[in-house]
């Protein structure tokens, strides 16, 4: 699978930036799967790396300038928010991100289009390159149209994020045991992509990724909250 100038030129214009040197952003979309297949070909690793510095700074600079009654604190929750795997894969599937991606044969075949840590690092991918290609200004108007909606208008509103919470609360409401998370990890300790499975009587109602093992959790409760209230 390969990219072409048409394809390019559609997803830039979904995250309504076009860029100067289109390479980046295939380098962006390149998972390290696929370049294990392709000698010679970078993985979009490095520019995850930056890409998920330059989300951190402008998601902080947005939170800060909307909300200037709150304490610091409160602005981190509000930053980690949207600043995760889960709600970054969220994103990446609002705009098909996944169909783009450049995947090895193995992980393809395991759905790997859909997993959340790898569209939350493409995404963060692809922010790192619109960076580098076109600036602060570039970067962090591409945080304004696809992340910024997503940030609470309300502190308040944060508690309805702490889905761990919601679910033991949902669980005791209809006369279930408590919710019960399995943890398991993959990767190098730098690296570690972390996967969650939320169980309530012995039952798997939802699982979830993140690079932390609370982001996991967070997203597999996200899950279960939905089966439970379906």
């Amino acid at each position: 699978m390969q990219l072409d100038s048409d394809e390019l030129d559609g997803i830039a214009a979904t995250i309504g930036y076009s860029f100067t040197d289109g390479g980046l952003l295939r380098r962006a979309l390149a998972h390290r799967s696929w370049c294990s297949e392709n000698s010679g070909a970078e993985s979009n690793e490095r520019l995850e790396f930056l890409g998920d510095a330059v989300l951190g700074w402008a998601v902080a600079d947005i939170v800060y300038q909307r909300f200037d009654e709150l304490p610091e604190g409160h602005l981190t929750d509000l930053r980690k928010s949207v600043v995760n795997a889960t709600a970054l894969a969220e994103v990446a599937r609002e705009i098909d991100l996944g169909h783009h991606i450049l995947l090895g044969r193995g992980e393809a075949a395991a759905d790997g289009a859909d997993k959340a840590s790898i569209l939350s690092d493409a995404f963060e991918a692809v922010l790192g390159a619109v960076y580098l290609d076109g600036g602060a200004d570039a970067a962090y108007q591409m945080v304004e149209r696809l992340i910024e909606p997503r940030i609470p208008d309300t502190f308040g509103a944060l508690s309805q994020l702490d889905y761990k919470t919601r679910l033991q609360e949902l669980s005791a409401r209809s006369g279930r045991s408590v919710p019960v998370y399995q943890v398991s990890s993959t990767g190098p300790d730098h690296a570690k992509s972390f996967r969650a499975l939320a169980l309530i009587d012995g039952e798997v109602l939802g699982e979830g990724e993140g690079r932390s093992k609370k982001a996991a959790e967070q997203g597999a409760a996200t899950q279960a909250c939905l089966a439970l209230s379906s």
